[in-house]
């Protein structure tokens, strides 16, 4: 998939990564979450992220990923849902934050969508944690609703909730 972004003066590129992307992809999952979660996890935690880590799970699962310049700023993982009440699932949505407000997280979103519903996905849930509220006006705008369902994970030894939205694709 190929367009400009809304307000964009790039073009950026949507198509299925590979495992040679794999770097790439846990670079930008990294700072990604390094920037939106500053607010909510210890700064020590989030600093010890490995890139290397993350590199090993998206060789495993390529994601689609947006490229500019030739240079992996986003992705999207989407398949089917681990919740028995949906179908589909968002799992993953990251944008570079160099990237944020460009318009590359809606036209990942757009792509995970029109993947979702290639694979016969007639609607789909994603979990949001319930502080991040950037994350969540996005979702929002990108017209996906809070289905009112909620769980508490673990994540670096804290008990954070998540919120759960659902889209109709």
């Amino acid at each position: 998939m190929r367009g400009l972004a809304c307000g964009c003066k790039f073009e950026t590129v949507i198509r299925p990564g590979t495992p040679a992307d794999a770097e790439a992809v846990a670079g930008v999952h990294v700072r990604t979450w390094q920037a939106a979660f500053a607010h909510v996890f210890p700064a020590a935690r989030l600093a010890e992220l490995s890139v290397e880590r993350r590199a090993e799970q998206w060789r495993e699962w390529p994601p689609l990923v947006a490229v500019v310049d030739g240079v992996v700023v986003g992705f999207v993982s989407v398949g089917v849902s681990r919740d028995d009440d949906a179908v589909g699932e968002l799992f993953a949505i990251y944008v570079d934050p160099e990237h944020w407000g460009t318009g590359v997280g809606r036209e990942l979103i757009a792509a995970g969508e029109k993947r979702l519903r290639e694979l016969g996905h007639a609607n789909a849930i994603l979990w949001v944690l319930e502080d991040n509220p950037r994350a969540r006006r996005f979702y929002e705008r990108a017209s996906w609703h809070h289905d009112g369902a909620t769980r508490s994970i673990e994540i670096f030894g804290l008990q954070v909730l998540e919120v759960r939205y659902r889209e109709e694709l």
